[in-house]
């Protein structure tokens, strides 16, 4: 997946729960950067994001799933709230890349740290 894939897919998860709040934005800006990105892909990716229709595109079976969905995660917790939209969507995006339920669980725990 391309980097500025990846970043519009970040932010359709930000924008899960309609707003975005200043932790969001931190991480989004420090994950831009680390995939080398600068201002105008981050402005693409909030103008895709904010378009009608926008949604995640994933690439079933991808070398790259548990990275994307450790990224969905910290983007999920970066504002310290997980609201059921965001977890709707991020059940969805697991199940597509062939996540199962224990599968997902290992993710939280390994990201989360427990």
């Amino acid at each position: 997946m391309e980097p500025a894939d990846r970043l519009r897919n970040l932010m359709v998860m930000a924008l899960a729960d309609g707003s975005l709040a200043e932790r969001e934005v931190n991480y989004l800006t420090d994950r831009c950067l680390q995939m080398g990105l600068g201002e105008t892909e981050l402005r693409d990716a909030i103008r895709f994001a904010l378009e009608d229709g926008a949604e995640v595109k994933l690439h079933a079976g991808s070398e790259e799933a548990e990275s994307l969905l450790t990224d969905f995660l910290r983007m999920m917790a970066a504002d310290g709230r997980l609201t059921e939209d965001e977890k709707q969507l991020f059940a969805i995006c697991a199940a597509k890349l062939g996540y199962s339920g224990s599968d997902v669980n290992a993710l939280i725990d390994r990201v989360v740290g427990k």
